[in-house]
């Protein structure tokens, strides 16, 4: 049926714009930008991020990231975006599409970390409205979830403008930082959705 089928353009060429953002997939390319942003948001993004591995900002740990980011979207499984404000080229943060589950469900999960020069500026929330029609579109996903830690409100505040009901409460649902932590647990609905 093709209501369960991949994008026939393939998934390597999704790569949606609008609100000044360009969102595309990682490229060798971007490794000294993502890096350079990362280092400089580490003390911000340490506590809603799981722990990173001891080799996360070298160039050979992002080539394996690369490489297990081709694999996810060859299998459709994930599909990660960086975030670019097009005007300048400069890298905001990311998104990830990860979790999808086909056949009867036709969800997947959503993730996003924003460098800390960018944030509380609006950016998250417009990524997630570029990104969201085309999730929901060429993806042909018919839910979105997300989950956040309680105590982390500006990702409750991007969620909730984009949409999201709060559904309710996983108890010690992901290793963040070290710690099981419970986490509020977010789902948008394609017939809910107000691109």
């Amino acid at each position: 049926m093709a209501l369960f089928r991949m994008p026939s353009s393939g998934p390597a060429a999704l790569a949606p714009r609008g609100h000044g953002l360009l969102l595309r997939a990682p490229q060798m390319s971007d490794f000294a930008q993502w890096a350079e942003l990362r280092e400089a948001s580490r003390a911000y993004l340490t506590p809603w991020e799981p722990i990173w591995p001891s080799d996360d900002l070298t160039r050979s740990g992002f080539r394996r990231r690369l490489r297990r980011y081709a694999e996810d979207i060859a299998g459709d499984k994930s599909y990660p975006f960086i975030v670019f404000r097009e005007s300048d080229g400069e890298m905001l943060g990311g998104v990830t599409l990860a979790n999808v589950r086909r056949g009867i469900v036709q969800a997947g999960t959503i993730g996003y970390w924003i460098g800390e020069p960018h944030a509380h500026r609006g950016y998250m929330t417009a990524a997630l409205r570029v990104l969201l029609p085309m999730l929901f579109g060429e993806l042909n996903l018919h839910r979105v979830e997300a989950a956040c830690i309680p105590s982390n409100a500006p990702s409750i505040r991007v969620l909730e403008k984009c949409g999201f009901t709060r559904e309710g409460m996983a108890r010690r649902y992901l290793c963040i930082n070290g710690v099981w932590q419970d986490h509020l647990l977010f789902g948008l609905l394609h017939e809910d959705f107000r691109g």
